[in-house]
């Protein structure tokens, strides 16, 4: 199962923002990585390193790779509605994604290790594939066996956010994709026309 393992911190200062949560040492340093830092000379960045950057960010926001990430770029071109927006909108209903929108984990990361762990369930059934496209109406459970797991309750204890197209209980530990995000409610900060213009070169 690939995904990125590397230092988070440094690729949040590269995009300016903190993209994996929150992070205290982004905080103490939230300019570029490198050697010279804040004192580099950047000249003025070409119209390809804008829309590459936007891309790169799209991609470790959601722990997604090159392959899988074009793969979901023909996959939204192929629907109907705004590429860009589809593609935000496949993103956004990835299992994985679905977990942490929740409160489950504090990051993707973390959501995506629950699933692939098998304490996941969706329509009562364990599912551990972090990709795992979700539809309207899809019933995401923790697993009984894994409802005491003291990562999954300081998570929930420490969750404030709340999702138009997401319910959760937290009696029953049990939620509902409700729909699909419209990209109004999605609040990831991607251009996503960039990474259409990207791809369409």
């Amino acid at each position: 199962m690939a995904r990125y393992t590397g230092p988070k911190t440094k690729i949040a200062r590269k995009f300016g923002e903190a993209i994996f949560g929150e992070d205290k040492s982004f905080e103490k340093r939230n300019y570029p990585p490198g050697q010279h830092g804040n004192n580099r000379r950047r000249g003025k960045k070409s119209e390809y390193a804008i829309q590459l950057m936007e891309k790169q960010k799209a991609k470790y926001t959601y722990g997604v790779l090159e392959r899988q990430f074009r793969n979901m770029f023909k996959k939204a071109t192929a629907a109907t509605g705004i590429t860009g927006e589809v593609l935000l909108q496949l993103c956004e209903s990835r299992l994985d994604n679905v977990v942490f929108r929740m409160g489950l984990s504090r990051s993707r990361r973390g959501a995506r290790q629950l699933v692939s762990h098998r304490h996941i369930t969706v329509n009562g059934e364990i599912v551990n594939i972090a990709s795992y496209s979700l539809k309207a109406g899809d019933v995401v459970a923790v697993r009984e066996k894994s409802k005491s797991l003291e990562a999954i309750d300081s998570a929930l204890a420490g969750s404030s956010s709340v999702y138009e197209w997401i319910t959760w209980n937290n009696d029953t530990m049990q939620g509902t994709f409700v729909s699909v995000p419209a990209r109004v409610q999605i609040p990831e900060n991607i251009n996503e026309q960039f990474i259409v213009e990207l791809y369409s070169k």
